[in-house]
Protein backbone atom coordinates (compact mmCIF):
# COMPACT_ATOMS: atom_id res chain seq x y z
CA UNK A 1 0.00 0.00 0.00
CA UNK A 2 1.39 3.39 -1.01
CA UNK A 3 1.71 5.96 1.74
CA UNK A 4 0.40 9.45 1.14
CA UNK A 5 2.57 12.25 -0.23
CA UNK A 6 -0.05 15.02 -0.16
CA UNK A 7 -1.33 16.50 3.11
CA UNK A 8 -4.88 16.82 1.80
CA UNK A 9 -4.98 13.04 1.41
CA UNK A 10 -4.26 12.60 5.13
CA UNK A 11 -7.33 14.60 6.07
CA UNK A 12 -9.60 12.91 3.54
CA UNK A 13 -8.27 9.35 3.33
CA UNK A 14 -5.64 8.66 6.03
CA UNK A 15 -1.92 8.00 6.04
CA UNK A 16 -1.85 4.89 3.86
CA UNK A 17 0.03 2.76 6.37
CA UNK A 18 -2.71 0.20 7.05
CA UNK A 19 -5.65 -1.52 5.39
CA UNK A 20 -8.10 0.94 6.96
CA UNK A 21 -6.88 3.60 4.51
CA UNK A 22 -9.72 5.49 2.81
CA UNK A 23 -12.36 3.64 4.84
CA UNK A 24 -14.74 4.87 7.57
CA UNK A 25 -12.67 2.86 10.09
CA UNK A 26 -9.51 4.92 9.52
CA UNK A 27 -8.27 6.51 12.77
CA UNK A 28 -8.14 9.92 11.12
CA UNK A 29 -11.91 9.81 10.57
CA UNK A 30 -12.49 9.38 14.31
CA UNK A 31 -10.71 12.64 15.12
CA UNK A 32 -11.07 14.64 11.91
CA UNK A 33 -12.57 17.77 13.52
CA UNK A 34 -9.73 18.02 16.03
CA UNK A 35 -7.10 17.30 13.40
CA UNK A 36 -8.54 19.97 11.14
CA UNK A 37 -8.40 22.44 14.04
CA UNK A 38 -4.72 21.60 14.61
CA UNK A 39 -4.05 21.98 10.89
CA UNK A 40 -5.66 25.41 10.90
CA UNK A 41 -3.61 26.53 13.91
CA UNK A 42 -0.32 25.34 12.41
CA UNK A 43 -0.95 27.05 9.10
CA UNK A 44 -2.35 30.18 10.72
CA UNK A 45 0.84 30.82 12.70
CA UNK A 46 2.78 30.72 9.45
CA UNK A 47 4.09 27.17 9.29
CA UNK A 48 4.64 25.48 5.94
CA UNK A 49 2.67 22.25 5.53
CA UNK A 50 4.34 19.22 4.01
CA UNK A 51 4.26 15.43 4.43
CA UNK A 52 6.94 13.36 6.11
CA UNK A 53 6.63 9.82 7.42
CA UNK A 54 3.16 9.79 5.81
CA UNK A 55 1.87 12.46 8.22
CA UNK A 56 1.30 16.22 7.96
CA UNK A 57 4.49 17.92 9.09
CA UNK A 58 4.82 21.64 9.72
CA UNK A 59 8.05 23.50 9.02
CA UNK A 60 9.60 26.91 9.51
CA UNK A 61 12.96 28.32 8.46
CA UNK A 62 13.94 24.93 7.05
CA UNK A 63 13.30 23.07 10.29
CA UNK A 64 10.59 20.57 11.25
CA UNK A 65 8.40 22.11 13.95
CA UNK A 66 5.50 19.72 14.57
CA UNK A 67 3.70 16.67 13.19
CA UNK A 68 0.14 15.32 13.47
CA UNK A 69 -0.70 11.70 14.19
CA UNK A 70 -3.89 9.80 15.01
CA UNK A 71 -4.61 6.50 16.70
CA UNK A 72 -7.75 4.62 17.66
CA UNK A 73 -7.66 5.98 21.20
CA UNK A 74 -6.31 9.51 20.71
CA UNK A 75 -4.70 12.00 18.34
CA UNK A 76 -1.49 13.94 18.91
CA UNK A 77 0.51 17.03 18.12
CA UNK A 78 4.18 16.16 18.49
CA UNK A 79 6.82 18.88 18.63
CA UNK A 80 10.21 18.43 16.98
CA UNK A 81 13.27 19.41 19.02
CA UNK A 82 11.18 19.42 22.22
CA UNK A 83 14.33 20.03 24.26
CA UNK A 84 14.01 23.66 23.19
CA UNK A 85 10.49 24.05 24.54
CA UNK A 86 9.69 25.69 27.85
CA UNK A 87 6.65 23.68 28.96
CA UNK A 88 5.22 26.52 31.04
CA UNK A 89 1.76 24.94 31.16
CA UNK A 90 2.94 21.43 32.02
CA UNK A 91 1.01 19.83 29.16
CA UNK A 92 3.73 17.87 27.37
CA UNK A 93 3.98 14.09 27.61
CA UNK A 94 6.73 11.69 26.61
CA UNK A 95 6.18 9.67 23.43
CA UNK A 96 7.11 6.54 25.35
CA UNK A 97 8.77 5.42 28.59
CA UNK A 98 12.22 5.68 27.03
CA UNK A 99 11.79 9.07 25.36
CA UNK A 100 14.42 11.54 26.49
CA UNK A 101 12.23 14.67 26.51
CA UNK A 102 8.46 15.27 26.81
CA UNK A 103 7.30 16.69 23.49
CA UNK A 104 3.73 15.65 22.72
CA UNK A 105 0.23 16.89 23.45
CA UNK A 106 -2.27 14.05 23.47
CA UNK A 107 -5.96 14.68 22.80
CA UNK A 108 -8.82 12.32 23.62
CA UNK A 109 -11.59 14.79 22.78
CA UNK A 110 -11.73 17.03 19.70
CA UNK A 111 -12.94 19.95 21.85
CA UNK A 112 -9.60 19.95 23.69
CA UNK A 113 -7.83 21.52 20.72
CA UNK A 114 -9.79 24.75 20.80
CA UNK A 115 -9.57 24.89 24.58
CA UNK A 116 -5.78 24.60 24.35
CA UNK A 117 -5.33 26.79 21.26
CA UNK A 118 -3.48 29.65 23.04
CA UNK A 119 -0.98 27.18 24.51
CA UNK A 120 -0.51 25.38 21.20
CA UNK A 121 0.14 28.65 19.38
CA UNK A 122 2.61 29.79 22.04
CA UNK A 123 4.58 26.53 21.89
CA UNK A 124 4.69 26.57 18.08
CA UNK A 125 5.96 30.15 18.14
CA UNK A 126 8.66 29.19 20.64
CA UNK A 127 10.03 26.64 18.19
CA UNK A 128 9.65 29.02 15.24
CA UNK A 129 11.85 31.56 17.02
CA UNK A 130 14.46 28.87 17.70
CA UNK A 131 14.31 27.77 14.05
CA UNK A 132 14.92 31.33 12.86
CA UNK A 133 17.85 31.68 15.26
CA UNK A 134 19.28 28.28 14.37
CA UNK A 135 19.22 27.23 18.03
CA UNK A 136 20.13 23.60 18.61
CA UNK A 137 18.57 21.50 21.37
CA UNK A 138 20.86 20.44 24.20
CA UNK A 139 22.84 17.34 23.39
CA UNK A 140 21.79 14.14 25.12
CA UNK A 141 24.71 11.91 26.03
CA UNK A 142 24.47 8.62 24.14
CA UNK A 143 26.77 5.66 23.86
CA UNK A 144 26.07 5.60 20.12
CA UNK A 145 25.51 8.36 17.60
CA UNK A 146 21.84 8.60 16.64
CA UNK A 147 21.18 10.38 13.32
CA UNK A 148 18.89 13.41 13.54
CA UNK A 149 16.51 11.80 11.05
CA UNK A 150 16.02 8.79 13.33
CA UNK A 151 15.45 11.04 16.35
CA UNK A 152 12.78 12.94 14.43
CA UNK A 153 11.17 9.74 13.14
CA UNK A 154 10.90 8.38 16.68
CA UNK A 155 9.44 11.67 17.91
CA UNK A 156 6.87 11.55 15.12
CA UNK A 157 5.91 7.88 15.40
CA UNK A 158 5.17 6.67 18.96
CA UNK A 159 4.67 3.07 17.83
CA UNK A 160 8.07 3.07 16.17
CA UNK A 161 9.67 4.76 19.18
CA UNK A 162 8.34 2.16 21.60
CA UNK A 163 9.53 -0.68 19.40
CA UNK A 164 12.95 0.87 18.82
CA UNK A 165 13.60 1.48 22.51
CA UNK A 166 12.59 -2.12 23.23
CA UNK A 167 15.37 -3.42 20.96
CA UNK A 168 18.61 -4.67 22.43
CA UNK A 169 21.44 -2.09 22.38
CA UNK A 170 23.15 -4.11 19.67
CA UNK A 171 20.11 -4.01 17.40
CA UNK A 172 19.65 -0.29 18.00
CA UNK A 173 23.29 0.22 17.09
CA UNK A 174 22.86 -1.79 13.87
CA UNK A 175 20.30 0.71 12.62
CA UNK A 176 22.35 3.72 13.65
CA UNK A 177 25.44 2.35 11.96
CA UNK A 178 23.50 1.66 8.76
CA UNK A 179 21.90 5.09 8.71
CA UNK A 180 25.15 6.88 9.44
CA UNK A 181 26.64 5.34 6.32
CA UNK A 182 24.22 7.34 4.15
CA UNK A 183 25.55 10.75 3.14
CA UNK A 184 22.18 12.31 2.23
CA UNK A 185 19.37 13.09 4.67
CA UNK A 186 16.79 11.90 2.13
CA UNK A 187 18.55 8.54 1.92
CA UNK A 188 18.51 8.18 5.71
CA UNK A 189 14.79 9.00 5.81
CA UNK A 190 14.06 6.44 3.09
CA UNK A 191 16.01 3.79 4.99
CA UNK A 192 14.12 4.52 8.20
CA UNK A 193 10.82 3.97 6.41
CA UNK A 194 12.17 0.75 4.90
CA UNK A 195 13.36 -0.45 8.34
CA UNK A 196 10.07 0.35 10.11
CA UNK A 197 8.50 -3.11 9.78
CA UNK A 198 11.71 -4.80 10.97
CA UNK A 199 11.93 -2.54 14.00
CA UNK A 200 8.29 -3.24 14.88
CA UNK A 201 9.08 -6.96 14.57
CA UNK A 202 11.94 -6.61 17.06
CA UNK A 203 14.66 -7.32 14.53
CA UNK A 204 18.02 -5.70 13.88
CA UNK A 205 19.07 -4.10 10.61
CA UNK A 206 20.88 -7.24 9.45
CA UNK A 207 18.25 -9.73 10.64
CA UNK A 208 16.05 -11.48 8.11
Amino acid sequence: MAMIADADDFFTKGCGRCDRFATPECSIRLWIDGLNDLRHICRDVGLKETVKWAHPTYMHAGRNIAILTAFRGDFRLSFMNPGLLADTEGVLERQGPNSQTPGMIRFSDVAQVRAMEPVIRAYLRQLMVHAEAGTKPPKVDREIDMPDELTEALDADPELAEAFHALTPGRQKSYMFNLNQAKQSATRMARIEKFRDKILAGKGAMDR
